[in-house]
């Protein structure tokens, strides 16, 4: 049986701070910039879902993509459109709020809400000009 990936594209907005509390206010605006600013900032984020699996013979899917965007925002875009990571977000409370912090969070959160696809990749693009990317482990 061919494996397939499909994906779904979803998009949401949600403001930061990028800060280490165990550093200096100085060695936080050397490393993280702008990304510091005690009065946040936020980003229009972009999030790309894919699921990978087996081609069910009575449906001609791999998984629903209408179902999967409603499990990615129940489980993710409820909890975080409109909101602040720093403050707001339960999931992220004591984590540093990088876009590699937010993904593998977001990852935790989706992984057996897939099933019985495996949820194959993550990419959250935070700027037109940057993403992450991550496949689990």
């Amino acid at each position: 049986m061919p494996r397939v990936t499909v994906t779904r594209r979803l998009r949401f907005n949600a403001a930061h701070r990028v800060h280490n509390p165990a550093l200096s206010d100085q060695e936080n605006a050397a490393i993280f910039g702008k990304c510091n600013n005690p009065n946040w900032h936020g980003h229009n984020y972009i999030l790309d879902v894919s699921v990978e699996g087996d081609i069910d013979d009575r449906t001609g899917y791999v998984f629903d993509l209408g179902a999967l965007k409603q499990i990615v925002e129940r489980e993710i875009v409820d909890k975080v459109d409109h909101r602040n990571f720093n403050l707001d977000v339960d999931f992220m409370e004591s984590v540093i709020p990088t876009s590699e912090n937010i993904i593998v969070a977001f990852w935790r959160l989706l992984n057996d809400r897939v099933k019985p696809a495996r949820l194959a990749r993550l990419v959250l693009w935070e700027t037109e000009n940057n993403y992450v990317e991550y496949t689990g482990g």
